[in-house]
This record gives C-alpha cells, sequence and structure tokens, in this order.
C-alpha cells in the first residue's frame, strides 16, 4: 500500500491476513515457586531464576534443531526434556507428535526404549521422571526414560475405546482439553477416564488432501437424543501397576441409574479422589470424594462426601460445571456456582453444600479461581465498575476476620488493561499477569508478598509503534436497554467518525449460550479493516443467553434456542439507527458456527433490517447436532420433553 502522505494510513485486508500487527503474550512455564522455562528469541530454551534474576540457558536451538523440535515439556527433577516434533492436528485440542527424551544431566538424547511415532497424548509425573503416554488409545507407562514402557491398558481401539484421551465429543463439548488422565500429587497413582463409543453411530466424510484419492475420514459422533458414549474413571498405583491393576472409582447410585457424563477430576491428597459427574439432563451434578481403602484395595465415595448442584431455571454451571479448589485441610473447598439470586460466586464448602458460605456476593460474576493459598484465593470477576466483558484479578485474605478483598489489576493500567489472566509460580510465591486490552497487551511478573511488580514480560513495543502509523477505528462499549433488558455492545466507528453523517452497519454476531462478545481484549481482525478502510460501522452485541450477567439472561434462551437471540440482534439494530449515523439502507449480519445460526434466524425474520447477510458453517437443525452440547440447552427431542423446540 503506497503512503501517499505522512499521516497514518488505513488497515488494509493484506494487513490483516498477513498478520501484520499482532501482538505477543508471556506465558512463563514455571517449573518450580522461582523458575520458569522460556524460549528466547533464537529459540533456546533458558531456565529463569526469578529470585536471584538469573537466566540460564538448558537447551541451545540447535540440539532442538536435531529432532526439528516445535515444543517441549521437562519432566519436574529438570533431569530430562521431551522434544516434540512431527506435530499432526486432530481436532480442536487433540494432536499426535513425536518425541525425542533429553539427558539434562549427561548430555545427549535417550537411545534405550524410544517412545513410538504418533503419541496422542504424554505427561512427566508431578516428582520426578516417570513418564506416561497415551499411543494408539492406550496408556503407557515408562518408571524412567530409559526403561521399557509397562502397558497399563491394553483394550484401546481406534473410534471405540479411549483409554486416557477423550472421544471427539467429551473433547469438543465437555472437557476442553486432549487428555484425560491425571497424576496424584507424589505421582505414585494415576486416574484416567476409559471412553467407549464401540455403540455410538458414525459420521463419515471425505478428506481431499496431498493424496490421488480422498480419504474417508469416520467419527463416532453421538446427535441429540441418540446413544452416548458411556465412561468409567479409574485408578493404578504406578509402582505396582502389574500387580494390582486398575481400580475402578465408583459413580454416586444417584447418577449411575441413568445415563450420565463424567465431567472432571481432581487429585485432593495420594489416596483421595474428587470426581465430578452430570445427568444426561445437565442441571444435576454431583461432585463425590472418594477415599482409598488399603485393606480392600478399593475407592470409596461414601454418600456423606456426595455434594449435589441443581439448577431450577436451566443447566448446571457456566458452559461447564466448575471444579473445586481444596484447601490443605484436604477436605474442605472453594467452587463457583450461582448463588441464590442467580449470580455465580465463590462459596466454600466444609461438610455439605447446603452449608456452604458464600464468599464473593453482588450483581457481578466470580469467573475463575486461579489458586487458593493458605491466606488467599485469587479469582478473576468482571465487578469492576459494572462493566460485564472486564476480567480483573482479585486477592481475598482467608486468614483475616472478615474477610479482605483487594482488586490487584483494577488500578494499574486502568486505561490500558481490564481484561487479565494470571500464571502462578508452584506455591504462589511469584505470578505472572497476562493483560489482554483493551490496549495493547502487556504481560509482567509478580511477587506474591505486597503484590509487588517485579518486572514486564512482554510490552509489544515493536507492535505499538507500527500501529503509529495505522489509522485504527474508535472502539466503543456500552449498553442499550430494550424492554427491561440491558443489551452490551462494542461498536466500532471508522477513523474520522462523523455523528451527522450516515455509514453502513456489520453486525458481527456469535450469541451461543455462555458466550461472550462484548470483551475489553484488543485485536487487529477483519472487522478492524472493515471499519478502518472501508468505512463500515461494525457492532458485536451480547443478548439473552450470554454469560456473566446472572442465570436470568444466561437461562433466558433455556430449551428454546434460536428466538430471543435473534430477537435481540434485532433490537440493538434498531435502537442503533435511532442514534442517528446509521444508513437503514446498508445494514448486514454475519457469524460463524452459532453465529451462522443467529444470523440465518435474523435474515428469515422478516424484521427487514438487515439487507443481506452471510451464514458460515451454521446449525440447520438442532437434531443433527452433538448430543452433549444440544441437549445442555434444549433438554432431548421427544415428545414427552422438547421435542417442539427442536422443530
Amino acid at each position: 500500500v503506497v503512503n501517499t502522505d505522512d499521516g497514518p494510513r488505513a488497515l488494509t485486508l493484506e494487513d490483516y491476513l498477513n498478520g501484520n500487527f499482532q501482538y505477543k503474550t508471556f506465558f512463563p512455564y514455571w517449573v518450580s515457586d522461582n523458575e520458569y522455562l522460556h524460549q528466547s528469541a533464537e529459540d533456546d530454551i533458558i531456565l529463569y531464576n526469578v529470585e536471584i534474576n538469573y537466566a540460564t540457558t538448558i537447551m541451545t536451538n540447535s540440539t532442538m534443531k536435531q529432532v526439528n523440535a516445535s515444543n517441549y515439556v521437562m519432566s519436574s527433577d529438570q533431569y530430562f526434556i521431551a522434544l516434540e516434533s512431527n506435530y499432526s492436528k486432530l481436532w480442536r485440542y487433540s494432536y499426535t507428535a513425536s518425541y525425542h527424551i533429553y539427558d539434562l544431566i549427561n548430555g545427549g538424547f535417550v537411545t534405550e526404549n524410544q517412545l513410538p511415532h504418533k503419541i496422542q497424548y504424554i505427561s512427566w509425573s508431578p516428582v520426578g521422571h516417570k513418564l506416561v503416554y497415551v499411543y494408539q488409545n492406550n496408556i503407557y507407562l515408562k518408571q524412567s526414560p530409559r526403561e521399557p514402557p509397562i502397558k497399563i491398558t491394553s483394550d484401546g481401539k481406534q473410534n471405540e475405546i479411549f483409554n486416557g484421551i477423550p472421544d471427539w465429543v467429551y473433547e469438543e463439548e465437555m472437557l476442553a482439553t486432549k487428555y484425560a488422565l491425571w497424576w496424584s500429587p507424589s505421582g505414585r497413582y494415576l486416574a484416567y477416564v476409559q471412553f467407549n463409543d464401540s455403540d455410538i453411530p458414525v459420521i463419515e466424510y471425505s478428506y481431499f488432501g496431498e493424496d490421488q484419492y480422498p480419504r474417508k475420514i469416520t467419527i463416532p459422533y453421538p446427535k441429540a437424543g441418540a446413544k452416548n458414549p458411556t465412561v468409567k474413571v479409574f485408578v493404578v498405583d504406578t509402582i505396582y501397576s502389574e500387580a494390582f491393576g486398575p481400580k475402578e472409582v465408583p459413580v454416586p447410585a444417584i447418577i449411575a441409574s441413568s445415563d450420565h457424563y463424567f465431567t472432571w477430576l481432581t487429585w485432593v491428597t495420594d489416596t483421595r479422589i474428587c470426581v465430578q459427574w452430570l445427568k444426561r439432563i445437565q442441571n444435576f451434578s454431583v461432585l463425590a470424594i472418594c477415599d482409598f481403602k488399603e485393606h480392600s484395595n478399593t475407592w470409596d465415595c461414601p454418600q456423606n462426601q456426595q455434594h449435589i448442584e441443581e439448577s431450577q431455571t436451566g443447566w448446571a454451571g457456566g458452559f461447564f460445571v466448575s471444579a473445586p479448589y481444596f484447601t490443605s485441610d484436604s477436605s474442605s473447598y472453594y467452587k463457583i456456582f450461582s448463588d441464590k439470586n442467580g449470580y455465580k460466586h465463590i462459596h466454600y464448602i466444609n461438610g455439605s453444600v447446603e452449608n456452604a458460605i458464600q464468599v464473593t456476593s453482588g450483581e457481578w460474576e466470580a469467573i475463575y479461581i486461579f489458586r487458593v493459598t493458605n491466606d488467599a484465593i485469587f479469582y478473576s470477576s468482571n465487578e469492576f465498575e459494572g462493566y460485564p466483558g472486564r476480567r480483573n484479578i482479585y486477592k481475598i485474605s482467608i486468614g483475616s476476620k472478615p474477610m479482605r478483598k483487594q482488586c490487584i489489576t483494577c488500578n494499574l493500567r486502568k486505561e490500558r488493561c481490564q481484561y487479565y489472566t494470571a500464571r502462578f509460580s508452584e506455591r504462589s510465591k511469584y505470578y505472572a499477569l497476562i493483560c489482554y486490552g483493551p490496549g495493547i497487551p502487556i504481560s509482567t511478573l509478580f511477587e506474591n508478598r505486597g503484590d509487588r511488580e517485579l518486572r514486564v514480560l512482554e510490552d509489544n513495543w515493536e507492535l505499538q509503534s507500527a500501529l503509529q502509523q495505522i489509522s485504527l477505528p474508535k472502539e466503543e462499549i456500552n449498553k442499550l436497554e430494550v424492554d427491561g433488558i440491558t443489551l452490551w455492545y462494542k461498536m466500532l466507528l471508522p477513523p474520522q467518525f462523523d455523528r451527522s453523517k450516515k455509514y453502513p452497519l456489520l453486525i458481527q454476531v456469535y450469541g451461543g449460550p455462555c458466550s461472550q462478545n462484548v470483551k475489553e481484549t484488543f485485536s487487529i481482525s477483519w472487522i478492524t479493516y472493515l471499519a478502518s478502510k472501508e468505512g463500515i460501522i461494525v457492532a458485536l452485541v451480547d443478548g439473552r443467553g450470554t454469560a456473566y450477567r446472572g442465570d436470568k439472561i444466561l437461562h433466558a434462551v433455556y430449551r428454546r434456542l434460536g428466538v430471543y437471540e435473534v430477537e435481540d440482534q434485532i433490537s440493538a439494530v434498531k435502537k442503533f439507527i435511532e442514534m442517528g449515523f446509521i444508513d437503514e439502507k446498508r445494514i448486514a449480519i454475519w457469524g460463524w458456527s452459532y453465529g451462522g445460526y443467529v444470523t440465518s434466524l435474523a435474515l428469515g425474520s422478516g424484521s427487514g433490517v438487515f439487507k443481506c447477510g452471510m451464514a458460515v458453517a451454521p446449525v440447520s437443525s438442532w437434531e443433527y447436532y452433538a448430543s452433549i452440547y444440544t441437549e445442555r440447552f434444549m433438554g432431548l427431542p421427544i415428545k414427552s420433553d422438547n421435542l417442539e423446540h427442536y422443530k
């Protein structure tokens, strides 16, 4: 793009497609309470000691290049490092890869008992250097990288039995991970889930790749109301794995009596495990705390250690049911769930859910618990100044009476940063704060004591100076009131915006249950280009069904998808027209996936506000979509349940 004058130029489509203005984040890979790993600009692996402010190169890029490594994972005792290569993506989170193990103490790659290629998941034990991996749907254990593998399971079968990794539907709609195995705190025990898809009908499609003929892809795919995978949870003693074999953790009777899901697993101690289950109608969840009985060599989940979480107005949890964060007494825990007013908040459970103590409260939501220490809880919420699209990091001191709450990030870089996540060192002595916006992202390192900033890890200075040459749209976040409903929106206004002129409007929609589009995050995307170069106003609207504003809004769409989400987009556009600067003859809507579904329904609604729309990969009928997602919000497509709203 030739810039004829010296002033800033518009952002072009090429700029966006070439990724010319991408920001960097810095996530420390913590390996102890005061050390983290990261890769230098030259791709050397550096071990940085925060305590003494000292960096050591533990592996040069030339060693990485020997095996074409693109990633790495170090054993917890820092004796070995597994180098990942031949990355081959499968689904959203899953991939296969090859791993070469390098001996950091003696130097050189481990040549004895090398690992097979196309490993589905690999994990070091939390203590020492035991190794577990999943290959061809079976779990293998190595007591040490040089030793031969011990086969933990042998019934794994492609598309039928999955051990230690999820099948497609669990990966996509329940766990959001590529793994389904967890080490106990000392690394003695290993818990894993087995998914049985052998009775699930399959979908098939042709994949047109490099070969002369297309390849047929087959996936077991449970649709709404159809047969679901069955699940079992097992624990194996890695010291005596062959002698004892895996032991199944029983499913609570109240859950086992009908179709159900496994939702998450949390180790509490080496002999105590917490497993979460969910009924197929996803408004009833059970958290079971189970203990290992040495004399009978079994796991026991007594009824008085089964905690029920139930929703009367919709589904349990947000998108997923939240995980518990256990305290050092190994029986009480903190967990986020809806309070009596329907807002998701942190509760302290000691003995029973009925007597839970509410820790946070208000007309906002606690979003994620990062860490529970002996004297504090670190969590994120959207409380600050009442903007649902913010994420600030808070610290509650639990030793003090009353509990003292402090916002670590709210006023740290107030204009630049209102959307954060955090990464804590092993015992929480240090943490990194990663800010995503609304200004240019920045990552910083903090000391827990006194919440003192130690250094900037990444400030995106080059991006900042490059953007001086670009005239970016102005972003505005605000709310509309429509018939007693609050709709939050983000509007991108062209650089030389003039309220007295008329502009075309594009609505970018997603609108799925428990989603959020109006966030205070920075991005240079396709819509940035449309506003900057083409002079189009782009707006994103969060209506009913979206997250983090209480269950009244979240559950408004329960059992009736495709109604209120569409109405709210149309209502918002009518309000935008009233603002006086929208050209009514040039209003469009577009979305992808759920957004494509809402786009299609908005165009077919007969409202007349949209002149055109683009629906990418829309849902065409809920009966054809995955069981876990669809039924969470719609129930079952049977006459006795909710068939009428599926049609």
